[in-house]
């Protein structure tokens, strides 16, 4: 951005950087508010949570992922400039020599593409001869530093009332029967499940299905569920396509790696009802002011927030790398190989869970900041206080 440009608008934004087998991966966070109360600990605990779960692979029992706050905190609160993330590659030290900023190319080339993965596409975009030049980058570690990215828009949330969570709702085949109100969701058994599933016979038929699926050298994919609640109606827009908060969330999410699908509330459920079935009956409380009679809208109308906890589910692929391998094309002799093999995870929907907790986190605190400002928390606060007052009347 040149020195006579502006910012298009208000919204907090992200950008990571970094390579899966790099020296770090990293994000800056930038349009965050001065005065949020920010703690290293808080976002360790979310990276924590991505790194856990049934099914996930070696490089996981290798890194103990830690935020490393570069700039734009002091004495624990944000001082309204650019917030610096890294997050340290322990896996690094194996890799200094293929994955060298600097000196000779390594002769240990990948020239194998993996189906369903970026390898071939990435290639063929960039004009590289060496297929690592793209699965560094686009490998699922970089989601590390978004979950970071995303601590500091939960911190900026929680003081306007929102919380944001998940949970896993089926993978591979199991289904698991969770009540449609998140209300109803304890976040305790979520959390203590390894497969982040608060249906406990459920879970444990899904940790059967990772094991034959890892026994048959296969991989799994899943539905998760994300939910943020107590978010304010009115958020996003309705006159401009990318007003919209829905579609902001649906690019958000389905930016994740492997994420194939987003629905918001009943989504496609909703396509086979009468619309007697589908809409949300609008209702009024002298404590609450108006509420939906449901939520099968999954919080969002016309492009906006309505008030109701945001619901959105996300269907995740298989991941591409399989222990048995797929057919694929050399790229240098056109012969028929297997797909290249990279250490990998057989299961990691739990953790693309948490990863897309993270953005929907950033897109709401930017939805926000633009609404209600960007400068000051205090500032944020008493605009939000003053709207609730004005649209309960």
């Amino acid at each position: 951005m040149g020195a006579t440009e502006t910012l298009e608008d208000g919204r907090v934004r992200y950008v990571t950087a970094g390579e899966s087998h790099g020296r770090a991966v990293m994000a800056v966070v930038t349009g965050v508010p001065a005065g949020i109360e920010l703690e290293a600990a808080r976002i360790d605990a979310d990276l924590a949570r991505r790194q856990v779960g049934y099914g996930r692979g070696g490089r996981m029992a290798i890194e103990r992922d830690r935020v490393l706050i570069l700039s734009g905190v002091r004495f624990g609160r944000t001082l309204g400039s650019p917030i610096a993330l890294s997050v340290a590659n322990r896996d690094w030290e194996h890799w200094t020599d293929v994955m060298s900023a600097e000196g000779p190319e390594s002769p240990d080339r990948v020239t194998a593409p993996r189906p369903g993965h970026a390898d071939l596409a990435g290639l063929q975009k960039t004009g590289a001869n060496d297929i690592r030049d793209v699965l560094e980058r686009a490998s699922a570690r970089e989601t590390a530093a978004r979950v970071a990215a995303g601590g500091v828009a939960k911190a900026l949330l929680a003081p306007l009332g929102v919380r944001v969570r998940s949970w896993v709702t089926s993978i591979g085949e199991v289904v698991a029967d969770i009540d449609s109100d998140p209300a109803d969701v304890d976040p305790e058994a979520v959390e203590s499940s390894d497969v982040r599933c608060p249906d406990a016979p459920a879970a444990a038929l899904m940790r059967s299905a990772i094991d034959a699926a890892a026994a048959a050298g296969e991989s799994l994919g899943g539905v998760f569920t994300v939910v943020a609640e107590g978010v304010v109606p009115g958020l996003g827009g309705y006159a401009e396509a990318c007003a919209r908060l829905d579609a902001r969330l649906a690019a958000a999410v389905i930016s994740i790696p492997a994420i194939k699908g987003v629905e918001f509330g009943d989504g496609f459920a909703g396509a086979r009802r009468l619309g007697s079935q589908v809409h949300d009956e609008i209702l009024f409380d002298e404590e609450r002011g108006f509420f939906r009679a449901t939520n099968r809208a999954g919080g969002l109308e016309g492009g906006m927030s309505n008030g109701e906890p945001v619901v959105l589910h996300a269907a995740m692929k298989p991941i591409p790398t399989l222990t048995s391998a797929l057919r694929t094309v050399d790229i240098d002799s056109h012969e028929p190989v297997d797909a290249a093999r990279e250490r990998s995870d057989v299961c990691a929907v739990p953790a693309a869970a948490v990863v897309a907790e993270a953005e929907v986190a950033l897109t709401l605190a930017g939805a926000y900041t633009e609404k209600f400002g960007a400068d000051c928390l205090a500032d944020i606060v008493a605009a939000l206080v003053a709207y609730r007052a004005r649209i309960h009347r």
